[in-house]
């Protein structure tokens, strides 16, 4: 069969522009009565009120400024931008890298990338689903798969329209659900400052942990040159023979240990080089440094801020807060389902036996439909539902609560930790001091005579671990002022392309 198709005239193009002119005012009528409706509706659930926390006045342990000068003011180490606690050129190179290339990092940005897709699918449903449909038959007494006896003649059949469905939010449901996509993308922004600030102190702490094993390493053979030396002195005196044989076999064992503990220092360093490549994204390579761990710079003043202030900076927080927010949302979004949801349907297009007469006035054809569809009896499913969310979002709560009084711990932690160190490393300091003065002075006497070869070794044997003891303790120095600066929110000012923008201008 042929079929022709008929030119549109302008008469018709005017007669369907009016038709839809008056669709859309109908269409608009009714959104705007939805809209007057919504306007004065309050959305179903609990308001969102942040979770009571019992904040301490300040902070235990930070009001002893005797030895550390560590203030409570509102000022905070964490208003510091990690380039101005960290100072060492090469560490700032370190971690500008791992900010760029870390896969932790990269990994939350696909969760954000994730949340703010979430949140774009909820924001559609305040928006009318429009879509387009079209449809062709031919048959036997059928019209459009619809019965329509026609005397047993075969005939073809054509529609094809446009459709809009809008849910009218009267009961918030849908702003309920909005509210907490928006949170959830929130508390992915907030874990990434988290993960930020984990990956900065990260690479400092294994930065240190290397320069500790540097100044190990360096001692070690600085106390193996020590005891080759006693060893050949007592080796001379045995074959001169004026020592014996059990004088020069201490010497040796001595020797022996100290060169022993080489190999191992040796493998720590690599361990610890390859731990910082991981957190720099990039395969296990040596790490250059300039400088020794004697030569890092300590803050003296540490203000560490009130103890309020500290849900606002610490990113955990935030982001256990959020997740709160979350929560009390979606016991919104439960209640909402026990109430009908009011739908509004328009229908534009035309239906016609004949492909040519689709688009003639006959054809038109257009509707305009409400809809409310609600539960009647579902079992206890939807009870359930909401008990569930009501268990959630009191899990959150008690989520929240339990990160802030860590955080309140962490700091507390950090500054007894710091103020003992301090204490410690004087009497330490005092100590290898004194051990150097009696190895100088045994080896003294040994060589004059009058001392025997058990004070040298005595003295020797005590220096070397009390160096050790020694650098571990500078290293723990440096490594409290990271844990407080974590502990504290530290960064917390700071815009997510300063992280990394402004780490490549910092001057060297």
């Amino acid at each position: 069969m042929t079929r022709s198709f008929s030119i549109i005239k302008p008469a018709y193009l005017k007669q369907r522009v009016n038709e839809l002119l008056h669709l859309s005012q109908l269409w608009n009528l009714s959104i705007c009565v939805s809209l007057l409706c919504l306007l004065n509706a309050c959305a179903v659930g609990p308001k969102y009120q942040r979770p009571t926390v019992n904040s301490p006045t300040e902070y235990r342990f930070a009001t002893n400024t005797t030895s550390t000068n560590l203030t409570t003011s509102t000022n905070s180490l964490a208003d510091l931008p990690w380039w101005g606690v960290f100072k060492d050129s090469v560490l700032q190179d370190l971690v500008y890298e791992a900010l760029t290339n870390n896969y932790d990092l990269r990994t939350i940005l696909s969760r954000m990338d994730q949340a703010r897709a979430l949140q774009a699918q909820s924001q559609s449903q305040f928006l009318p689903n429009v879509a387009y449909g079209g449809e062709a038959s031919r048959g036997r007494n059928m019209f459009l798969n619809m019965p329509n006896l026609n005397g047993g003649h075969t005939l073809s059949g054509f529609a094809g329209g446009f459709e809009a469905v809008w849910e009218v939010d009267l009961w918030g449901r849908v702003r309920r659900m909005n509210e907490a996509t928006r949170a959830n993308f929130m508390a992915t922004q907030e874990g990434r400052r988290t993960v930020m600030i984990s990956v900065v102190s990260g690479v400092a702490r294994a930065y240190f942990e290397l320069l500790e094993l540097d100044e190990e390493l360096a001692i070690a053979k600085h106390t193996v040159e020590s005891y080759r030396q006693t060893y050949k002195l007592f080796n001379d005196q045995h074959t001169d023979g004026l020592t014996s044989r059990l004088e020069l076999d201490r010497a040796q064992a001595a020797l022996s240990s100290v060169s022993a503990s080489i190999p191992d220092i040796e493998r720590q360093i690599s361990l610890k080089e390859n731990e910082i490549n991981i957190l720099l994204g990039r395969n296990p390579v040596p790490i250059s440094r300039k400088s020794t761990l004697a030569q890092q710079e300590i803050p003296v003043d540490i203000p560490v801020g009130l103890p309020s202030s500290l849900l606002e900076r610490r990113p955990d927080i935030r982001m256990a807060e959020q997740e709160v927010r979350v929560a009390n949302a979606k016991i919104g979004v439960a209640i909402g389902d026990f109430f009908p949801r009011i739908g509004l349907t328009a229908f534009y297009g035309g239906a016609s036996t004949e492909l040519n007469q689709l688009t003639s006035t006959s054809a038109n054809a257009w509707s305009l439909a409400a809809s409310t569809a609600g539960p009647v009896f579902t079992g206890g499913r939807l009870v359930g539902q909401y008990r569930q969310a009501k268990a959630a979002c009191e899990e959150a709560k008690l989520k929240y609560q339990e990160t802030a009084l860590k955080a309140f711990c962490e700091v507390s932690d950090s500054l007894i930790t710091r103020t003992k160190l301090e204490e410690t490393y004087t009497h330490q300091a005092e100590a290898v001091r004194a051990c150097r003065d009696a190895v100088d002075i045994a080896m003294e006497r040994y060589k004059a005579g009058k001392a025997s070869y058990y004070e040298v070794l005595e003295a020797q044997q005590q220096l070397y671990p009390a160096e050790k003891t020694l650098s571990s303790i500078e290293s723990s120095r440096h490594l409290v002022i990271i844990q407080l600066y974590k502990a504290l929110g530290g960064g917390w000012s700071l815009k997510d392309s300063e992280w990394i923008k402004a780490a490549g201008q910092t001057p060297k």
